[in-house]
């Protein structure tokens, strides 16, 4: 990486994704995990539009962000405020209990799933 320890470019990386990848590899329902702590080091730039870009041909879209094992956490960064509307869910990973977590989750019924709904009715 040319410009390793200068930051993440979170929105170029989403931007170039959706781009090359997201047709390909996205239908079907795909369930998406993002991984980041959402500090972008371009303030930002374009990345609530890339996110919701991402957002739309996937069923799911969850953020696991390893800045959530703090307690006093608060979303204060550009980059953080810019994606949190367009994920579904937002998640610590910092551990394995924070992994077991989300493998309970996607192991149970999702929300819009046929058995989801048959349970309810």
């Amino acid at each position: 990486m040319p410009d390793w320890s200068g930051g993440t470019r979170i929105g170029e990386s989403l931007e170039l994704f959706n781009r090359q990848w997201s047709r390909r590899v996205l239908g079907q329902g795909a369930v998406v995990l993002l991984i980041t702590d959402g500090l972008d080091r371009e303030g930002a730039r374009g990345l609530a539009e890339a996110t919701e870009r991402l957002r739309h041909p996937c069923r799911r879209l969850i953020w696991l962000n390893p800045l959530l094992r703090y307690d006093g956490f608060q979303p204060r960064s550009q980059g953080i405020r810019a994606m949190l509307p367009h994920v579904d869910e937002f998640r610590p990973v910092h551990n394995l209990q924070s992994l077991r977590s989300l493998v309970e989750t996607l192991s149970g019924p999702q929300p819009g799933d046929r058995t989801q709904r048959r349970m309810a009715a």
